[in-house]
């Protein structure tokens, strides 16, 4: 490219020069040169308008030769001819690979939405026009949330909180269950996935009804199973001594049978019922207290501190038993686990995001790779840990739905050696004012 422009800055000052002398001989210099110099001029404006007409008559799908011409407008035209040629060859190599991923999932039976910044629909698989009813090309630029008017997709969407997926009947037929994911990428721009679950719905309700109907069917004989077993212990100076050991192990078994099915059906009341709307103004620290007074009653042996760091003015909407059964499986938890003599503490912190209730203890704490799965039902640390304790591996998974129920979740925290913290986090709008907002409630800290 230099080399042309060299060329051509020579020929300009070589054509000037000749003008110059060509001027000077016939004695009019300025005229010859400023004659020579529209001659240039028009040059220029003839292959100005070569250039024009071709890039106004060019089809750039498939780039036609340029005009021909010589010197730096030919370099000029060559070089505009080769962009167009390698423009075409990117945008074929482009158009190659959106090809292939619209017909890759054309097979999918996976919905797939790809939503532009305005929330309008720019294109579909076919899976999405068969779940969720899109027309092409009826409905594309479309807005999403007019197309798909569940209040809790709407909701969903507009929060843009896409952590979680969104489980909503489908707006074809009722009768299935959909599952929605949402991932933003580029200027805004959303892609949505939505897969049909209705078989695991289906598998999920079953095995939620199972539960439940096993847990009341069990219920009745093992509660008469238990009754005659306290009967005939109260009267153990009667009973042979060869079968009082076996009575003993008998109806503390069948205790443990009993907490078990009470906190099944506690666990399929919370995954079956919708959250009371019943709610109330819940006073925090009175709700601890009452925690810390029945762990100190059921663990009194082991003689452990049990401290409660609140404000009086702490109230919170809730369900008042959901929200005890979850702070005191925890206390007891905390309990169960900490050596005699140990320490439990029970906080209340206030913050921008919210609320947590935080119970921490000095015990013997858990290994990282149990943390995830302490929720699941039945998980187990130490198997040897059931004869000993006695808990039902429930308890946890009780916490974790009822916080759900209640806008919130539970996070996990331990180390081996150093004791275990379990935090119970709700968001600010469970936050409600006091009672008595004129009245001062000192922070209060109550040690066993």
């Amino acid at each position: 490219m230099f080399s042309n422009w060299h060329d051509a800055i020579k020929r300009i000052l070589i054509s000037f020069l000749v003008l110059l002398l060509a001027g000077w001989l016939v004695g009019e210099p300025a005229l010859v040169v400023l004659a020579g110099t529209l001659s240039y001029l028009i040059y220029h404006l003839i292959q100005l308008r070569k250039l024009y007409n071709w890039l106004r008559d060019a089809d750039f799908s498939e780039p036609s030769p340029p005009p021909e011409s010589k010197g730096i407008w030919g370099y000029i035209l060559d070089g505009i001819y080769l962009l167009q040629h390698r423009e075409r060859q990117a945008l074929l190599e482009l158009k190659s690979i959106i090809d292939k991923a619209q017909e890759s999932t054309a097979a999918l039976e996976l919905a797939v939405v790809m939503i532009n910044n305005r929330g309008g629909l720019e294109w579909w698989n076919p899976a999405a026009e068969q779940l969720l009813g899109l027309k092409t090309p009826k409905d594309k630029q479309q807005l999403v949330i007019n197309l798909i008017r569940e209040p809790a997709f709407i909701d969903y969407f507009n929060k843009a909180k896409f952590n979680r997926p969104l489980k909503l009947h489908s707006p074809v037929n009722p009768a299935n269950m959909l599952e929605f994911q949402i991932t933003t990428f580029g200027e805004g721009e959303r892609l949505m996935l939505v897969r049909d679950i209705s078989q695991l719905h289906r598998l999920e309700m079953m095995r939620k009804d199972f539960v439940g109907n096993v847990s009341h069917e069990l219920r009745t004989p093992i509660t008469v199973i238990t009754g005659y077993l306290e009967t005939m212990l109260d009267d153990k100076k009667n009973l042979p001594a060869r079968w009082i050991k076996p009575i003993e192990q008998m109806a503390q078994q069948s205790h443990r049978m009993e907490n078990i099915i009470r906190d099944l059906l506690t666990l399929s009341q919370l995954e079956t019922r919708t959250s009371s709307k019943q709610q109330s103004a819940i006073q925090l620290c009175s709700l601890l207290r009452e925690v810390k007074q029945d762990a100190e009653q059921v663990f009194a042996d082991k003689q452990q501190s049990i401290k409660i760091d609140c404000a009086d003015d702490v109230y919170i909407n809730g369900n008042l038993s959901e929200l005890y059964s979850a702070i005191s499986n925890l206390a007891l938890n905390a309990c169960k686990y900490t050596q005699p003599q140990g320490l439990i503490d029970l906080t209340v912190t206030r913050s921008s995001q919210g609320l947590s209730i935080v119970v921490s203890d000095n015990g013997p704490g858990i290994a990282p790779h149990h943390i995830p799965r302490l929720t699941e039902r039945f998980y187990r640390v130490d198997e040897s840990r059931s004869a000993d304790t006695g808990g039902t591996g429930l308890g946890l998974a009780i916490v974790k739905h009822v916080l759900a129920r209640h806008n919130g979740k539970l996070e996990i925290s331990s180390q081996p050696g150093k004791g275990s913290q379990f935090t119970c986090q709700l968001p600010t709008e469970r936050l409600v004012e006091a009672k008595s907002p004129d009245t001062e409630h000192p922070r209060v800290s109550v040690e066993s």
